[in-house]
């Protein structure tokens, strides 16, 4: 997951807005969303070759998101694989609170992380680049490959275009936020970050959407929880250089509403 656009107690009629595009190898094996077979309370796609995930959400409220922290310099290749922060998470009992402590004190098993936890009440921003863990104010945030809410422009420009949708109806909503979720701009050069990967690199991933030749984005999900704990995940998968390819939406409820609705 490259970028995550949010929306947290800020529409009237969704308490929880999520928008996100997945960027990666269109080699990498990887299951549609749905309910997982293994573990049936748990909604989301399914990375096939290391088995986690980077977008979930389960009946219990739970929900949890990760983008990697973007930096060539600091990278490894025996660490384990990030989608286990979000799975782990989904499966399990312990507090959004707890498990964001945690996962901080854990996080140097990790490559560079952004994880985004919690419920649709409250949710919580951990990453071993940051080393503290943040309690995720009301309003519209984002993240990609930094620290959340850094300022690149598909950030900028994603979190300007949610926050205009924020009186949207419901099928408006989806349809805006999946506007925002193909853009295709390129930053100007000047406006690049310098992650170690080079000025090429930085265009071709700088995008909302991205169409490299080896490397893109190969799903865009929104996820809607409403007030009454009614979910709507849509999620449309792409290939090689964006090719559209399946799309599915499940609406499924919680098992209770959030605590906010009753406020």
């Amino acid at each position: 997951m490259c970028l995550i656009l949010f929306a947290h107690k800020v529409h009237p009629d969704y308490p929880l807005v999520l928008a996100a595009n997945r960027d990666e190898s269109y080699s990498r094996p990887t299951q549609a969303a749905s309910f997982w077979r293994d573990y049936p309370q748990v909604y989301g796609g399914r990375d096939l070759d290391q088995g986690g995930t980077w977008l979930g959400i389960a009946r219990s409220g739970r929900i949890a998101a990760v983008t990697n922290f973007r930096d060539a310099n600091a990278a490894k290749t025996s660490q384990r694989t990030r989608g286990e922060l979000v799975s782990n998470f989904l499966r399990s009992s312990q507090g959004p609170a707890e498990y964001a402590n945690r996962i901080k004190r854990d996080g140097h098993n990790y490559n560079g992380f952004n994880l985004l936890l919690g419920d649709v009440d409250e949710l919580f921003y951990v990453s071993n680049r940051s080393g503290s863990v943040t309690a995720v104010a009301p309003g519209v945030h984002g993240l990609s490959n930094s620290l959340l809410n850094t300022q690149w422009p598909k950030v900028t420009r994603g979190c300007e275009a949610v926050a205009a949708l924020m009186s949207a109806k419901t099928q408006d909503l989806i349809d805006g936020l999946f506007t925002v979720l193909t853009d295709r701009t390129t930053a100007a050069d000047e406006d690049l970050p310098d992650t170690g990967v080079g000025l090429p690199r930085e265009r071709s991933l700088s995008p909302a959407f991205i169409a490299a030749p080896s490397y893109g984005t190969r799903s865009s999900s929104v996820v809607l929880v409403n007030n009454h704990g009614q979910v709507v995940f849509v999620e449309r998968s792409f290939g090689e250089r964006g090719k559209p390819g399946s799309s599915v939406t499940g609406r499924f409820s919680l098992e209770s509403a959030p605590a906010s609705a009753a406020a």
